[in-house]
């Protein structure tokens, strides 16, 4: 994939009816240097594997199985846009695709720009866990044969006994015990090892999180602390993709909402646009909106299903 630099907007702060490149703009929204921090343009992902259907599995033809297609979504530096999905409609898979991580029978098409520069999947590869931060939904990510603490100190630059205390400042933010970083970590609860994978993300300084569910586990208090950093750290001028399957969350914290549905982005909107139904465009997200439950979980026909538009 060749290197190219995405030049087609100044830079200067957007109304938030601003509409461009498939969404409209939360107020947070910049395009510093005159681009997006992050921009995925019409992502796809699909799998080439054998027909499960086929009981002779050596004679099994292969089949394309599409999961993602047609996929826009973009990341302005200063906010947090959440996407909102069900579980297991493919959102960890855009997060493992923005991070540079392919399966091996993995087909990929469309393009991706990170702060201005098209990207391929070298190219991610080399920005991941520096520029580009990845709390990870789970736990299987931490490496079973070291020690906690040495996984969130020790893998970048810098002075050891700086970024130790590093570590212990997160660890403490987090409610870990010091005792906690020389565990391993099956001898961690969930939640302490869903804590030990933020401590890892926000250990350096990143330029973009990708934070996919990253507070089922934690309690009320330690998510409110989890999101309260997130927040910060787009405050201060970086951006944080939140993947989640709860709206509630995102709307608490995001600057800007991407409803998923059925493998792609089928609308990317500020979350002011959550006000009223009458201010989101698209069925799914107005289903979602009526199925909050301060607007009385009225169901609504889901669109993409037989009989629903």
């Amino acid at each position: 994939m060749a290197v190219s630099v995405e030049t087609t907007h100044a830079p200067h702060q957007h109304d938030a009816r601003r509409e461009h490149h498939h969404h409209t703009h939360a107020h947070q929204s910049q395009h510093l240097g005159g681009h997006h921090l992050l921009q995925v343009e019409g992502l796809g992902i699909g799998f080439t594997m054998y027909d499960p259907g086929e009981p002779r599995f050596f004679k099994a033809r292969q089949l394309f199985v599409p999961v993602i297609h047609d996929l826009h979504i973009a990341v302005h530096r200063g906010e947090i846009v959440a996407i909102v999905g069900a579980s297991g409609s493919g959102k960890t898979l855009l997060a493992d695709s923005i991070m540079g991580m392919f399966a091996p029978n993995a087909q990929v098409s469309g393009n991706i720009w990170y702060d201005g520069v098209k990207q391929d999947a070298a190219s991610l590869a080399a920005l991941r866990g520096s520029s580009i931060a990845l709390v990870p939904q789970s736990i299987s990510h931490l490496d079973p044969l070291m020690r906690v603490g040495r996984q969130v100190w020790g893998r970048g630059a810098g002075d050891k006994h700086a970024r130790m205390a590093r570590q212990r400042e997160l660890f403490a933010r987090y409610g870990l015990p010091e005792a906690a970083a020389r565990l391993y970590p099956h001898e961690l609860s969930g939640g302490m090892a869903r804590r030990v994978l933020l401590c890892c993300a926000l250990m350096d300084a990143p330029q973009l999180i990708i934070a996919d569910e990253p507070t089922p586990g934690l309690d009320p208090a330690l998510a409110q602390v989890a999101l309260a950093d997130f927040r910060d750290f787009a405050d201060a001028g970086g951006g944080v993709l939140l993947i989640t399957h709860d709206i509630e969350l995102a709307l608490s914290v995001a600057d800007r909402v991407a409803i998923f549905n059925q493998g792609t982005v089928v609308e990317e909107t500020s979350v002011a646009s959550f006000a009223s139904p009458h201010t989101l465009a698209h069925p799914f997200s107005k289903a979602l909106w009526h199925a909050l439950p301060e607007h009385g979980f009225v169901a609504q026909p889901v669109y993409g299903e037989e009989g629903a538009s």
